[in-house]
């Protein structure tokens, strides 16, 4: 089975984005309800996947302190 290389860097920016703040799933996902994070990472997979995590992290917090919602 080969896993989809946009579902997998979701699940790796997720889990880092986690631990770098501290938050929980729940709180990640509430996060994402609001700001459509895993979507970002999506329509991002294409210069984003020739960045290191660190920069992929550094872009998610940028568009979260934007403050652009999906609400």
């Amino acid at each position: 089975m080969v896993m989809d290389p946009v579902i997998y860097m979701q699940i790796e920016i997720a889990h880092l984005y986690m631990l770098t703040y501290g938050l929980t799933l729940d709180d990640f996902l509430e996060l994402d309800e609001k700001y459509d994070i895993l979507t970002f990472i999506a329509e991002g997979y294409d210069p984003f996947h020739l960045m290191g995590n660190a920069g992929i992290l550094l872009e998610v917090k940028d568009y979260i302190s934007q403050g652009i919602t999906t609400c």
